[in-house]
């Protein structure tokens, strides 16, 4: 069975089409343009789909909120203005005539990693992305926990810090505010302008900045602070760590170690493993709603 799928992110769209092996045939990566608006996303995606051919069936991955039964957007962001409410299955089975299906962009990275990754062991994890905020998935059984109303595991607006420390509700103590890679940047941009993204400030570290190796230690602590939380009410054998930021093998060595220092002794079997597809995670856990 081959799947055309696509990964609708804030900033690049991923395509291919997948088979049963993971393999992915016809890859590509365009510009999103997502500030142009949700109907434009959709209306680029189609274009770009229209060069594909000989497939089954197809699966897109999508930044926001999804009702998978019917496959629309629940509630997006500001990230991709006037997204929520889009139809997507509607207009994408009305124009290739194939079957559809919608998910999540983390649920579909934890379904990916379960099928194909860093999680094909495991039947229960708990799946996080680490980037302009945090996105979280729970796995049960190797299904999405979806909860009561399909929008479970926003991990990033669990409470880490005390009401008092909001600054003029300019930024709410949410997980997401002090351990996304958006507050990490935030923190070493005001020890040093110069870092501007994550390839800066991990260059200067290599190099030996030791105040910014202190603010990443000090990150990594808000991140595991996180993580002991989550431990502690789910009791999972593994959680797997994703985003740009835990491709450093270093970084999620030290949220392990930190975050085993946090959680009780009886907990401590957990394992916090780093997500292995990288950017194909959300265009094969997409298929994968139809190859598994």
């Amino acid at each position: 069975m081959k799947i055309l799928a696509a990964d609708i992110g804030g900033t690049n769209t991923k395509i291919g089409i997948c088979n049963e092996r993971g393999h992915i045939d016809q890859f590509k990566e365009y510009s999103t343009e997502s500030h142009m608006g949700g109907l434009h996303v959709v209306e680029r995606l189609l274009v770009q789909m229209a060069a594909y051919d000989n497939y089954d069936a197809i699966a897109i991955s999508t930044a926001g909120q999804v009702n998978t039964d019917e496959g629309y957007i629940v509630y997006a962001n500001e990230n991709i203005p006037d997204y929520t409410g889009m139809r997507i299955r509607e207009i994408v089975e009305n124009r290739f005539h194939k079957h559809v299906k919608v998910e999540n962009d983390v649920n579909a990275a934890a379904l990916g990693e379960a099928s194909f990754g860093a999680a094909e062991s495991f039947h229960d994890f708990l799946c996080l992305t680490f980037g302009t905020g945090i996105g979280g998935a729970i796995v049960i059984n190797r299904q999405i926990y979806r909860g009561a109303n399909g929008v479970a595991a926003e991990f990033g607006h669990i409470f880490t810090h005390p009401l008092s420390e909001m600054s003029n509700g300019a930024r709410k103590p949410y997980y997401e505010s002090f351990a996304s890679t958006t507050a990490l940047i935030r923190m070493a941009q005001q020890a040093d302008p110069e870092c501007v993204d994550g390839k800066v400030f991990f260059d200067k570290i290599r190099l030996g900045n030791d105040h910014l190796n202190q603010i990443l230690h000090s990150w990594a602590a808000e991140v595991s602070i996180g993580l002991a939380s989550l431990i502690h009410i789910f009791n999972p054998p593994a959680i797997i760590v994703g985003g740009g930021v835990m491709e450093q093998d270093d970084l999620v060595r030290l949220v392990e170690v930190q975050t085993k220092e946090l959680i009780m002794e009886s907990f401590s079997d957990v394992k916090i493993l780093k997500a292995s597809l990288g950017n194909k995670a959300g265009l094969l856990g997409a298929a994968s709603l139809f190859l598994r």
